[in-house]
């Protein structure tokens, strides 16, 4: 079982740790700050150290000898760094990650390498949240949104609303309104519980319904569970910080946006960095400053503090003064589950959205990505099948052949340019990408399992 060595045990390297203990990795966590390592000796059969990161002697007492993985996720940048460095200078670990956030760092390639400080992965938390909002801002009626195969298929999360198509409407007619579109309804949630779903799967109103299909074909599914279709255009972005400044960089050229930031120098330095957006210096908890922005006819209010009380509190403001979808960053991940399909369209949160960047490092396998869904509960892979009938326990067989374990559905293939939705006689074949929803985290080993080659392929 590989041994995984986390400096950090902030947020993101909390969630990761938890993750991995699920799946019982060998999982050890340094941190300055006993406070911070206590409830997870509490609860989780992991080990922890009291220590800082990149001291030498604090890594070999956390077994860096012996660690196949490092994931270095303290809040400094530098710190994540040099600890990257010794850790391949003084112990060879296989792997190492690290994040880091300052924009001028990351723009200097260069220093990442093996001659550099040797990290083999960066992981940035404000551009994975930022490009996640990006494809909701494009997709608005979703919940979620993932991209598979360079973004030539996607999987989508949607509410089923009141007066669609497919209201009160089983799956197989769904197959008959697409007519020659394809795709795949991996899995329905009902009141938080799950439906495998088949043909004869009826859908009601507010049912979770994750589907799959090819980029061009999404609004087209869109339109059989959604009612009403309006376009984006006039977005509130509460908080000018990392993620809401990428954001509006992205958004600046086709929607008009509107940034409210309450620190004095921040709102101006966003005025001169982005022209084409509109700068409001004060409290999106203001309803006067809400009132006089015209928040009812805001299409989309996001609020992208690094407070979690201001985002609940603005965005349920905004959407009880007319905004006509809002979304809130909540670091908290148990708010989450409280906030998201009341008056909060959708609440993200960060470290959740960052576990699949780190976990696409850590399983294995030739895993392309990984994302976590339902708040961690369930978890889409795209997987790339090598060998032949000889050697691979998938590819030369068809789907009905491939023994899946329970809850896990083999939801696509992309071959090349090539989107095909799996189905029971699709055979897979060497390098395919293949896409596998899994709803139980236990079935993870199972899946790298199944499609890990025999001895000697390579």
């Amino acid at each position: 079982m590989p041994n995984i060595l986390i400096l950090g045990a902030g947020r993101v390297g909390t969630s990761v740790a938890e993750q991995l203990v699920r799946e019982n990795y060998n999982v050890t966590i340094v941190d300055e700050n006993a406070s911070n390592l206590q409830p997870l000796a509490d609860k989780l059969d992991l080990k922890t150290l009291v220590g800082h990161a990149a001291n030498p002697v604090t890594l070999a007492n956390a077994g860096a000898a012996d660690a196949d993985l490092l994931l270095a996720v303290t809040p400094s940048d530098e710190l994540n760094m040099v600890a990257c460095k010794m850790a391949h200078r003084l112990f060879n670990i296989p792997t190492r990650l690290g994040r880091i956030r300052d924009q001028d760092i990351l723009s200097h390639a260069e220093l990442f390498n093996t001659d550099g400080f040797a990290i083999d992965h960066i992981i940035t938390p404000a551009q994975i949240v930022t490009d996640l909002l990006a494809r909701l801002v494009a997709t608005p009626e979703a919940l979620q949104v993932l991209d598979f195969g360079k973004a030539r298929a996607k999987m989508v999360a949607v509410r089923v609303e009141a007066g669609s198509r497919m209201d009160g409407k089983d799956l197989a007619t769904m197959a008959q309104y697409l007519d020659e579109v394809d795709c795949r309804v991996v899995s329905i949630y009902r009141k938080n519980k799950r439906i495998n779903p088949d043909g004869a799967t009826t859908l009601s109103v507010g049912d979770e319904v994750f589907f799959l299909a090819a980029r061009k074909d999404i609004r087209t599914v869109l339109s059989l569970l959604r009612a009403t279709e309006q376009a984006i255009k006039r977005i509130t972005i509460c908080g000018g910080g990392n993620v809401g400044y990428r954001l509006a960089q992205v958004l600046a050229d086709d929607y008009q946006v509107k940034i409210i930031e309450i620190n004095r120098e921040r709102a101006q330095w966003l005025a001169e960095h982005l022209p084409k957006c509109l700068i409001l210096r004060g409290e999106a908890t203001d309803e006067n400053l809400l009132d006089n922005e015209q928040v009812d006819r805001c299409d989309l209010f996001l609020a992208l503090t690094s407070d979690d009380e201001d985002n609940i509190m603005s965005s349920l403001l905004a959407k009880q003064m007319g905004a006509r979808k809002v979304v809130a960053i909540i670091n908290r991940s148990r708010y989450v589950d409280l906030l998201q399909g009341g008056k909060i369209d959708v609440a993200i949160s960060p470290a959740q959205a960052t576990i699949g960047a780190l976990l696409t490092h850590v399983r294995q396998g030739d895993i392309v990505a990984v994302h976590s869904l339902r708040r961690g509960e369930a978890e889409a892979i795209e997987l790339i099948a090598h060998g032949d009938r000889s050697n691979s326990r998938v590819v030369g067989r068809r789907v009905e052949e491939i023994k899946l374990p329970q809850g896990a559905n083999l939801a696509a293939v992309i071959r090349g340019e090539q989107v095909i939705m799996a189905h029971h006689d699709t055979v897979i074949e060497n390098e395919d990408h293949v896409v596998v929803f899994i709803d139980n985290k236990n079935h993870i080993r199972a899946i790298e399992q199944l499609f890990a080659v025999k001895i000697g392929f390579f």
